[in-house]
């Protein structure tokens, strides 16, 4: 039956009286179960600030910026307008040799925001193409330059890098990467991540120095690592960590790659959280927030004299390109994006605004003792979960399977709270809402977390 043909509701719309059925008949989603699926499947339909709504009317808290990407909130009108003001101008043309205006200028403003002289923007579609790119770029380089041995890439345990199988390589999470070991690159080693470093020993430097050694300077071709991880629940670095990064790197002629896919425009206060960390990458990788999420757009940022020498080697180009890099409907709302956040202060809002946050996360600490800690900066915390923090008691093995398979999953959605109840190394709750969040948002965040979590220590009580 055609959309045409389908029964006509109260409302008049077709569309939105089928489209779970349709969905369901159809779609096939994106890391859901099946069961979950047929089960649970509801169509969201509009949204209004930092909240959603589903075509049966109800409310929901997005608590997760949709995919940590939809930072300037629902509804933005100026960022529609750009995109249709664009589509009546030039709706398409691709990079291969053109630019288009919003493409050139979006370009230019990025590389003014970036550390540096990271001033070489290359646009792709997602953060797992930025990722793909990145890797492509750092081979390419070192060809030009006569290193053809260079080809390892090294990576943290639990880092996310993407979903394609260049990405999936670099990522260390491994119920992602077990089913397509076989297909994968095997030029990737992972090395310990941040968590439990200090600033006194700064092991997990090390071990990536160490894994240098090890596998043979001449070998390795880049490091690839988020300023602040998502896998493993918002590890923050300890202080002098990126600067040791970039002094192995350097040591060694590694190239150092800050994926920031999730933690540029804005997440942490600063339009890349490379700044923030006072470090300057040779390439930086985004996405999601540099359009709100308004359209699809990714890029990479690279060292000028990295694409100057390539593009002087025999060479004389970097060997990749996609229909749909720098999209100048994008890009035009990239650049709408960026005068966004710049006019209404939203990386100062956010840095103002990350004490008090902090506060809430850890007021619900302390009150919960099914919280075992709390991480993360800015716009973004990761709750970890225990079973009893003041008896000293780990989630059973059931308690973490039923916990993971479903049962926090209906806390969230019964609280009206779209955040991640996370599985990837451990059990937790991943809070980041889009960046134009007041105090008020943070309240309502922090009042229906705690209902979240009273309903978790009492299912807790009753099942061990």
């Amino acid at each position: 039956m055609s959309l045409l043909d389908a029964p006509i509701d109260a409302s008049g719309d077709p569309m939105k009286n089928d489209a779970k059925a349709q969905a369901r008949e159809h779609m096939l989603p994106h890391f859901t179960k099946g069961s979950a699926w047929k089960q649970n499947l509801g169509v969201m339909e509009r949204g209004e600030g930092c909240y959603v709504y589903d075509t049966e009317g109800n409310e929901y808290l997005d608590g997760l910026a949709g995919l940590f990407c939809t930072n300037l909130g629902h509804g933005r009108m100026d960022l529609v307008r750009a995109a249709t003001e664009q589509m009546e101008k030039l709706a398409f043309y691709p990079a291969w040799g053109w630019a288009t205006p919003p493409s050139a200028k979006a370009a230019a403003m990025i590389a003014e925001r970036a550390p540096g002289d990271l001033n070489e923007v290359f646009f792709v579609s997602s953060g797992s193409e930025a990722v793909e790119s990145a890797l492509k770029f750092v081979r390419n380089y070192h060809v030009s330059q006569g290193d053809d041995a260079r080809y390892k890439v090294i990576s943290r345990e639990w880092s996310y890098h993407g979903t394609t199988l260049g990405g999936l390589a670099v990522t260390g999470v491994p119920k992602f990467r077990d089913p397509f070991l076989p297909m994968l690159w095997d030029g990737v080693r992972h090395v310990r991540n941040t968590f439990g470093d200090t600033a006194d020993d700064l092991a997990s430097a090390k071990a990536i120095e160490d894994m240098i050694i090890a596998e043979g300077p001449e070998t390795v071709a880049a490091v690839f690592a988020e300023p602040i991880q998502n896998g493993r629940g918002g590890l923050v670095p300890p202080a002098g960590y990126w600067q040791e990064l970039r002094r192995i790197c350097d040591k060694y002629g590694v190239l150092l790659v800050a994926d920031e896919v999730i933690c540029a425009f804005g997440r942490f206060g600063y339009s890349f959280t490379s700044e923030r960390f006072d470090v300057v990458p040779d390439i930086v990788t985004f996405a999601k927030g540099v359009t709100s999420a308004y359209q699809p757009l990714g890029g990479m940022v690279i060292r000028q004299p990295l694409v100057e020498a390539v593009w002087d080697s025999p060479m004389a180009s970097y060997m990749h390109g996609s229909t749909f890099g720098g999209h100048p409907v994008a890009t035009a709302v990239a650049v709408a994006a960026m005068e966004a956040y710049d006019a209404e202060g939203i990386h100062q809002h956010v840095l103002d605004n990350e004490a008090a946050f902090r506060a809430r996360m850890d007021g619900l600490f302390a009150t919960h003792n099914c919280m075992k800690d709390v991480r993360g900066l800015g716009y973004f915390y990761a709750l970890e979960l225990m079973a009893d923090r003041e008896g000293g008691a780990e989630l059973s093995d059931n308690q973490r399977a039923q916990l993971q398979g479903g049962v926090l999953n209906g806390f969230v959605r019964d609280a009206g709270l779209l955040i991640r109840p996370d599985d990837r190394g451990a059990t937790m709750l991943v809070v980041s809402p889009p960046l134009v969040a007041n105090s008020d948002v943070l309240d309502d965040i922090a009042g229906r977390l705690d209902q979240i979590l009273d309903r978790t220590e009492a299912w807790l009580a009753q099942n061990d």
